[in-house]
């Protein structure tokens, strides 16, 4: 893949960044019609992101562009450590793109599946990094419902971040979600009871994250989830598996176990659901909070730096499989724009109706959709230090004047 090169060096100032901004080195992922590559910014700054890519026709066949616009629209309203922060978003006629911040330390499934042996000592850092990640969102009113190893990205250090914000959603004051969002395994029993109108729950909210992340810390620590649930079982088998006394593996200190019976309390109510609540189990006590924002702790399991953390046949697939190769993108699409200029469709923009889904999808009405924002995280921060500077003019404008009026009385 990293034989896309191109003639242009850096964007012209101004210009929207699009995918001749970048140069594609390698596939490092994939999800269920995702895929995840790095990529160099091709400016004089050189820096290297993650970049997403989801094919239109696809995303539109499964119903789920809107989904895929509301995750930029949320990850551009966020900033946070513990975060996989986005930077830029931009579409062309076939892809969706997301591009953010590059964690070489792999996610959590990966390393489980390497059968990594954790300390408690990792879990409780882990637990503390994405419970800072689940209080920010919670004040900005979001509930991830899609917290498992699979979406924690480690950094080169081994510090937590979460990712894959797809099925996330806005809660008011007062609100409850009500849709079966989440995968299976790591769905919390609110959000089952809410399919089975015997147990009259009305909704959820922020409280399922906080069961996700004591289902995903039982598992790093153990190497198995505390619960065999899988895709195939059904809500009310669910909820009967859960009800059922989990067996604590031999050997787990008193601490630890503590942290995770609180997290995984059948009970909303009782659980822990708020970093102020965590703060005092024992396991955190001793913990400054301070520092983990500040990723001033080390941690005790730093990913292997001799070889990327991922499955390398993400970069053979890419390169063989693939029928719409990323490093031969920019060719097909000039072709594909000669040809428009011969047969120019009626109209090339479409909004995100859901019944645009289905295997009939006209994927020239996909060229440009409307919905899908266009983020660049560079020109927000230029405008933020802009604002700023002039509110300090602005403030030391005002402090002048009012000198001078004193002087003069």
């Amino acid at each position: 893949m990293g034989a896309n090169q191109s003639t242009r060096n850096e964007p012209t100032p101004g210009e929207e960044v699009n995918f001749d901004h970048f140069q594609i080195l390698r596939a490092i992922g994939k999800g269920s019609f995702g895929k995840v590559c790095i990529v160099q910014k091709r400016d004089r700054t050189g820096n290297m992101y993650a970049m997403k890519y989801v094919h239109k026709g696809e995303c539109a066949m499964r119903g789920a562009l809107k989904n895929v616009a509301r995750e930029v629209e949320i990850l551009s309203q966020l900033e946070h450590p513990c975060l996989v922060n986005l930077w830029f978003s931009f579409q062309d006629e076939e892809d969706l793109f997301m591009v953010s911040d590059l964690l070489l330390g792999g996610d959590l499934r990966y390393h489980i599946q390497q059968e990594v042996v954790f300390s408690e000592e990792s879990i409780v850092l882990f637990v503390a990094e994405i419970a800072l990640a689940l209080d920010y969102l919670q004040s900005h009113k979001i509930v991830h419902r899609d917290i498992k190893p699979d979406n924690i990205l480690l950094d080169e250090e081994g510090h937590a971040h979460v990712t894959d914000f797809n099925i996330a959603t806005v809660l008011e004051d007062g609100e409850l979600a009500t849709s079966m969002s989440g995968t299976k395994p790591y769905i919390a029993p609110e959000i089952y009871m809410c399919s089975c109108e015997e147990y009259g729950v009305l909704g959820y909210g922020f409280t399922v994250d906080w069961w996700s992340l004591g289902i995903l810390a039982w598992e790093t620590l153990a190497g198995e989830r505390p619960y065999p649930l899988c895709s195939t079982t059904t809500h009310r088998e669910a909820l009967q598996i859960l009800r059922k006394e989990r067996p604590t593996p031999a050997g787990w200190s008193s601490t630890i176990c503590e942290l995770l019976d609180k997290l995984l309390t059948v009970s909303p109510g009782a659980r822990i659901s708020t970093l102020k609540e965590l703060k005092q189990v024992s396991a955190m006590r001793e913990l400054d909070f301070d520092k983990v924002l500040n990723k001033q702790i080390k941690p005790p399991f730093t990913p292997p730096k001799d070889h990327l953390n991922c499955d390398p046949t993400f970069e053979l697939e890419e390169m063989i499989i693939e029928t719409k190769p990323l490093h031969k993108k920019k060719k097909r699409l000039a072709k594909q724009r000669s040809l428009k200029v011969d047969h120019p469709p009626e109209d090339t923009a479409v909004g995100l109706v859901e019944g645009a889904a289905g295997p009939s999808v006209d994927l020239r009405r996909l060229a440009f959709i409307p919905e899908y924002r266009v983020y660049n995280r560079e020109r927000e921060m230029e405008r933020q230090e802009r604002e700023k500077k002039e509110k300090q003019w602005e403030e030391d404008l005002n402090t002048a004047m009012k000198g001078a009026e004193e002087r003069l009385k």
